[in-house]
């Protein structure tokens, strides 16, 4: 990562327009400080990708538009990179945000950026219209930059998804595991899951009733998780009596996770603008406090 973030910060002196790819249900959680602090010392505009919207809520994806454009030197768009249509727009809006680069002699410059597992490799293979970036379901599948050109105009640089080293508010650092950005072994799923549940219980409790077949009246995090692992029927395997209907947490969590991911529990946003004002308002009444004591 340390090498990635060197060679990227050499890349932004000589491109014109950052494409940040973002999963459109974590927009803010998911956006790595570097990308941000790389463009804005190297004055680049930027194309806030909101991929993956097909999972997200519409109207979160929504405010999430007007969020961005409401910023100097960026423009949004919300698709999914499984869609080789939508993707089409990209090299456009860019054109929009650089329209001195547009000839044989200066062609347009576009460096792709995001952390891992966003969808980076997808929409590189659909701009370009074969493969040339491996695609997974996993993080940091590409390992090093490359370029494409696209026409004689225009220039495409693709990076490895970036991490930052401290991820400075714990609920960014769930939101990211909970949508696959953050590998396995780095997290306990649990935990995530717990998260994921909150959130769920919060704004989305008539979806987990539509998937699971349970009402949520009453019910907290833990109990969410609880109630998936009767209805799949997670428990515990193993003889004597503390393994009588003990219940499979971890189990029940990677079906709560899996069908968050997948879309299968429906289309769901993590967090919103006004959630993310929220939060970060509490963040530094939280640190004012502990300069006070």
């Amino acid at each position: 990562m340390t090498s990635a973030r060197k060679k990227a910060a050499e890349t932004m002196a000589n491109i014109d327009v950052v494409i940040e790819v973002l999963d459109a249900r974590l927009p803010e959680a998911g956006s790595n400080p570097l990308v941000h602090e790389l463009r804005l010392f190297r004055q680049r505009p930027c194309l806030k990708v909101l991929n993956k919207s097909d999972l997200a809520d519409p109207e979160v994806t929504k405010a999430w538009i007007e969020f961005f454009n409401s910023q100097k030197g960026v423009k949004a768009v919300a698709l999914s990179a499984k869609k080789a249509g939508e993707v089409l727009r990209i090299p456009s809006l860019c054109q929009s945000l650089a329209p001195h680069r547009d000839d044989n002699f200066k062609p347009l410059r576009m460096m792709i950026m995001g952390i891992p597992n966003v969808g980076k490799s997808t929409l590189m293979n659909a701009l370009v219209k074969r493969k040339v970036a491996a695609v997974g379901d996993e993080p940091a599948i590409t390992k090093s930059q490359q370029t494409i050109t696209l026409s004689p105009r225009q220039m495409l640089i693709d990076t490895p998804g970036l991490m930052w080293p401290k991820i400075e508010h714990d609920s960014d650092g769930y939101m990211l595991a909970a949508s696959h950005a953050i590998g396995r072994n780095a997290v306990l799923e649990e935990e995530v899951a717990t998260f994921l549940a909150g959130i769920l219980l919060d704004r989305y409790g008539d979806l987990i009733t539509a998937r699971y077949g349970f009402s949520v009246q009453g019910l907290d995090a833990p109990g969410v998780l609880e109630a998936v692992a009767r209805k799949r029927g997670c428990l515990l395997k193993g003889r004597g009596a503390k393994f009588e209907n003990a219940l499979d947490l971890d189990k029940a969590a990677m079906h709560l996770l899996t069908d968050y991911r997948s879309g299968t529990l429906g289309r769901i946003s993590l967090e919103t603008p006004e959630s993310r004002r929220a939060m970060l308002a509490a963040a530094a009444q939280r640190i004012a406090q502990e300069v006070v004591t």
